[in-house]
């Protein structure tokens, strides 16, 4: 899914919760500098139009560092076409 203030032909990427392997302990969300995370039915899901990977408050995205389960926050998109659903 792209950002909606990516520009054209930018590679955009947002993150996504692997819900299988979500433990619902809530780290991502508190550590969210841009309350992208939320509460869904039983896992937590990255709301597509308010993650920005962190930019301008980590290095990285801050979520995936948080969680304790690897492989849990992963990228969702790459580039402008890109196809996966943003939102486990």
């Amino acid at each position: 899914m792209r950002r909606p203030d990516a520009g054209v032909g930018e590679e955009t990427m947002v993150y996504r919760i692997v819900a299988e392997q979500c433990t619902s302990c809530g780290a991502c969300e508190l550590d969210c500098p841009n309350s992208a995370i939320s509460m869904s039915r039983f896992t937590y899901v990255i709301d597509p139009t308010k993650c920005t990977e962190c930019k301008g408050f980590h290095d990285s995205p801050h979520c995936a560092s948080v969680c304790p389960v690897p492989n849990t926050c992963v990228p969702a998109t790459i580039g402008p076409t890109a196809a996966s659903p943003a939102i486990a």
